[in-house]
């Protein structure tokens, strides 16, 4: 059997075939089917059942945005390990019911809070949409930032560059990007500006077009410093702000910019919030019970 599918520009095309045609080979090889393109036609050829799974996949990778159904969360996670697959890292998929509604959130929102205790992917999946976002030209780049709370976000005495300043503060970030680019590509990306990793405060003053912006420990973030980023995202952007608000390191007492947050943007459209629990936690199972534990004694306060 076959089934044609029209793909309307050359970004469709570029998205859906990826680097030497690698995304497309991936779902040829995962749901058995045989993809040609010609004069902008994409030809889908396998048993029906296959071409079925394959077409709702093509789907999704051409626009992220479209609402998953009832049945489609299983071909939906095989398209996303796909294109894990093939771009040299492992196969990443969210693992519980709050990490998918996580991502779910992120396909469809440009503004996300994924708040909850560490260890429940908030920030590597976050990181993991935005290098997918740029590798199907959605995005034009990605930031990475979060507060360097320790130095105080007054960085003029540490020693050396910009980078190896803030490199401390932001090794969780450059560890993730790891886990999912060959590192040539990122140090290329962030010579040229299409990986943009900074402190918050050099956010401030800014208009971040075509971006896929990730806030990290947002909990050490003021309200000050919340209103300026928030207020930083411009056209065709998107914009993730994870955190856990029992770790935050604000000094005397600052009220905590990711709390105030989550009370009053909670009922804008396009802005969605996730809790995540100790139940989405997927490091070693004593993190959870001492997630757990931490709570419990928190409550018998």
């Amino acid at each position: 059997m076959e089934k044609i599918i029209r793909l309307e520009s050359t970004k469709d095309i570029r998205a859906l075939f990826g680097t030497h045609d690698k995304n497309i080979r991936a779902v040829e090889k995962e749901l058995n089917v045989k993809l040609t393109l010609r004069d902008g036609y994409l030809r889908v050829k396998g048993a029906s059942a296959n071409i079925k799974r394959a077409s709702g996949v093509i789907e999704r990778m051409l626009n992220p945005l479209v609402p998953l159904g009832e049945n489609e969360n299983r071909v939906n996670m095989t398209a996303g390990e796909a294109v894990r697959r093939i771009s040299g890292g492992k196969p990443i998929e969210p693992k519980t019911k709050g990490q998918r509604e996580y991502v779910q959130a992120i396909k469809n929102n440009d503004i996300v809070f994924g708040i909850g205790p560490a260890g429940t992917g908030k920030t590597y999946l976050a990181m993991a949409a935005a290098v997918e976002s740029l590798k199907n030209g959605e995005v034009r780049r990605i930031i990475l930032t979060r507060p360097a709370i320790e130095a105080g976000e007054s960085l003029g005495f540490l020693p050396g560059d910009m980078y190896e300043k803030i490199s401390p503060y932001l090794r969780p970030l450059y560890d993730a990007l790891y886990d999912m680019m060959e590192g040539e590509r990122i140090e290329k990306y962030i010579e040229t500006g299409i990986i943009e990793v900074a402190p918050l405060a050099y956010m401030r003053g800014r208009t971040l077009n075509d971006a896929f912006i990730i806030l990290d420990e947002a909990q050490n973030a003021t309200v000050e410093q919340m209103k300026m980023f928030l207020t930083r995202l411009g056209f065709d952007s998107k914009a993730v702000i994870t955190g856990d608000l029992t770790q935050s390191d604000l000094p005397g007492g600052k009220p905590i910019g990711l709390l105030q947050a989550q009370h009053i943007l909670s009922d804008i459209g396009g802005i969605k919030i996730i809790h995540f629990s100790g139940y989405d936690v997927v490091r070693h199972e004593l993190v959870q019970k001492i997630i757990e534990a931490y709570d419990k004694a928190s409550r018998n306060k």
